[in-house]
């Protein structure tokens, strides 16, 4: 099996392709990654069935050729951080919504199979109070320039498959957190401030949900997608891990030896949407998936000690990162 794999430097294309190499003897993989600030060769160092081109996917020219030699295509890649998305919205046009449909194209003309990675934001939010999930039907309500993107390129998907056939599955994912995450996101931010002996920091009162999933959680269930969904199907990934970012920051501290209240508020991002949750029964009774790490104290634990055994993969990033949010007064 030839598997290409669009942002496979970044945080969770990087660990499927390991777990791709370690789980199919048979496959090669060929990663395009445009090496963003996001995206780091150093995550793919030591596989030996890998081929890093990087290029950039709203480039026919460099996609063509990579998906003609492709049996199945996995997008991950993507602008992903809410914050920079506010504050300069263009690149995740060109890159979620004009890059998707470059991939589309070329996938149409070589007729290879398809999946595309997408986000819970692309629903909005729901109420802290709310006892409701998301589904695979509820409607979109995006809320940020980051998430009406990845919306868009979810259409631009649901249409190529309808209008022209292409062979092709999505999946909208809760949040992620695990090994090669990079140090500007929530939890490795926390993890890694803790490690310098600084304080962590939180969004307002960090009551606003989320719902976490091992990252190898989420690698599993794309394939057990790509193997045996249904073609043109749409499939919610998520380990009913719905906690607060108040309860995730104090449990980071008691898992590094810390007072669970020692951090820090900082002011609340523009348009922070409240909660985030996946009702997961489809791909649990159709594919009889399940995650391998049920508990998230477990699973944090686990990224902890990741982040703790490999300073050298985030040392060289953590001054440039801090000083941004430090400019921001965050």
């Amino acid at each position: 099996m030839r598997v290409l794999v669009t942002g496979g430097a970044g945080f969770i294309g990087a660990n499927f392709v390991h777990q791709t190499l370690e789980d199919r003897p048979g496959a090669t993989v060929t990663v395009l990654d445009k090496l963003t600030y996001a995206g780091n060769a150093a995550s793919l160092a030591g596989q030996d069935r890998v081929q890093l081109v990087q290029g950039d996917i709203a480039d026919a020219d460099v996609v063509d050729p990579l998906v003609a030699e492709a049996d199945v295509v996995v997008h991950f890649a993507a602008e992903s951080h809410n914050d920079n998305s506010l504050h300069d919205p263009s690149p995740f046009v060109t890159t979620n919504v004009v890059g998707t449909f470059i991939l589309l194209e070329a996938v149409r003309r070589h007729g290879a199979r398809y999946h595309h990675i997408s986000t819970d934001e692309v629903y909005g939010d729901l109420e802290l109070d709310d006892p409701a999930r998301f589904t695979e039907q509820t409607p979109y309500n995006p809320s940020s320039p980051y998430s009406s993107t990845k919306a868009g390129s979810d259409l631009l998907v649901r249409a190529w498959v309808r209008s022209f056939g292409v062979a092709a599955t999505i999946s909208n994912c809760s949040n992620n957190y695990g090994p090669y995450q990079h140090i500007e996101k929530f939890i490795p931010r926390q993890i890694t401030n803790l490690i310098d002996g600084v304080r962590p920091k939180l969004y307002g009162a960090g009551l606003n949900v989320r719902d976490w999933i091992h990252v190898r959680d989420h690698n599993r269930a794309v394939w057990d997608i790509i193997d045996r969904g249904r073609v043109g199907q749409t499939y919610l990934i998520g380990a009913d891990g719905e906690k607060n970012n108040k309860q995730v920051v104090e449990l980071i501290l008691e898992l590094m030896g810390h007072d669970p209240g020692d951090y820090d508020h900082v002011a609340d991002r523009p348009g922070h949407d409240m909660r985030y949750a996946i009702d997961n029964t489809l791909l649990r009774t159709e594919l009889g998936w399940a995650p391998q790490f049920p508990d998230f104290r477990s699973g944090l634990a686990d990224t902890i000690a990741w982040y703790r055994d490999n300073e050298d993969w985030w040392r060289p990033q953590k001054a440039a990162v801090e000083a941004k949010y430090a400019a921001q007064g965050q």
